[in-house]
């Protein structure tokens, strides 16, 4: 199938996850994205290791999953030489993109302005921590941090757990989103025009408008602090029973729905006296306890036979190896191998189908500098 980014070129001078993964996603959709990196080093998140699985090659898995589908071209853009080389490279490029923190590009003389002197239809995408302006413009924009400042860490866990910070890497993740998003854009406005544009994304605003339900209902409810539940906390602004519950081998999640028919169906005569609506909010942890311990009577698969046949919205709750075994995991064939660097890596495939079809590759993140011979002859550099 014909890629939907054919013969769109991107420079891509960001490193770790925030903006790796938004051209990851270029890649993905058939861009031909080049990694400049540093001799030497190259992207830090080459040795960013998040567990202690370490390949053959000693970089990091986190590396090969985000960097596939790209070329790798080693240069010093400090020294001159190589920053003649990346102007010549930009010269034929429709995007340009990094996540140095402000300034720093400016300093090199490759900011927005003097890139568009360059090439004045350059797409020229840049992530910061906190954006351009402010006290904390110059702070470094690490996932944990802004998870810590943007106010996510006191949705989840229950109100008498500290903050509790998601998992994985939301702040990085989310704003490298956004910027596919805003270089899509931009790139679909010069083709109607022949103009490129400056896109601005920051991991803070992309925070913030991930919670975007729950700061509206702050913004509107006389700016009332989000308060989580005492027990089986799953959403702050959600009433019974949502939240996930122990049974008596695992554990079932309980999205929204009538507390009165879950009586019923559960035979929980405690559960009739709630006939008011508003309860289900203003009396959540009593409900709450309530469930759970009708729950502990009965397995999983004991309650879901009762509730899902009933339309009761609820689910089994997978850790990973029960996700990878069951079959509707299976069916969506989310996994793919790449060949990097003389290895295999199993790893996830773009989530995004057309016309039926997904995108697969079996081209691995390149090694540091794997490509310079190519690309320094291709572009006359």
């Amino acid at each position: 199938m014909s890629k939907l980014l054919d013969d769109i070129l991107v420079l891509d001078f960001s490193q770790f996850l925030s903006g790796p993964s938004a051209s990851l996603r270029l890649a993905d959709m058939g861009a031909r994205v080049i990694k400049i990196e540093r001799p030497g080093t190259g992207d830090i998140c080459r040795m960013l290791y998040v567990s202690d699985v370490k390949p053959e090659g000693g970089e990091s898995t986190i590396f090969h999953a985000i960097n596939r589908n790209k070329e790798s071209f080693a240069a010093d853009i400090k020294e001159e030489a190589s920053l003649k080389a990346i102007k010549k490279l930009i010269a034929g490029a429709d995007v340009v993109m990094h996540n140095f923190r402000p300034g720093v590009m400016k300093r090199i003389g490759l900011d927005y302005e003097n890139v568009k002197s360059m090439n004045p239809s350059i797409v020229y995408g840049e992530i910061s921590g906190y954006g351009q302006e402010g006290a904390w413009s110059h702070l470094p924009g690490q996932d944990l941090l802004l998870q810590a400042v943007s106010g996510i860490t006191y949705l989840s866990g229950n109100s008498n757990q500290p903050p509790v910070p998601m998992g994985v890497a939301t702040a990085d993740i989310v704003a490298g989103t956004h910027l596919t998003q805003g270089i899509l854009a931009a790139l679909f406005q010069r083709m109607q025009t022949g103009e490129g544009a400056l896109i601005q994304v920051s991991m803070l605003e992309s925070l913030l408008d991930f919670q975007f339900e729950v700061l509206t209902c702050y913004l509107n409810d006389g700016k009332e602090l989000p308060v989580r539940s005492e027990v089986n906390s799953a959403h702050a602004y959600i009433a019974a029973p949502y939240g996930i519950y122990r049974t008596s081998d695992g554990y079932i999640a309980m999205a929204m729905g009538s507390v009165i028919k879950l009586g019923e169906l559960m035979e929980m005569d405690a559960l009739n006296k709630y006939t008011d609506i508003n309860d289900w909010f203003m009396k959540r942890d009593e409900i709450k306890r309530i469930l759970q311990e009708r729950f502990l009577q009965k397995s999983t698969a004991d309650w879901l036979s009762v509730l899902e046949p009933a339309d009761i919205w609820c689910a089994d709750v997978y850790d990973y190896k029960d996700l990878l075994e069951s079959q509707s995991y299976r069916i969506l064939e989310m996994e793919q191998w790449v060949k990097s660097q003389g290895l295999k890596v199993r790893t996830t495939r773009c989530p995004v189908r057309v016309g039926g079809k997904r995108f697969i590759s079996e081209k691995g993140a390149p090694g540091l500098g794997e490509d310079n011979e190519k690309i320094t002859k291709e572009f006359g550099l």
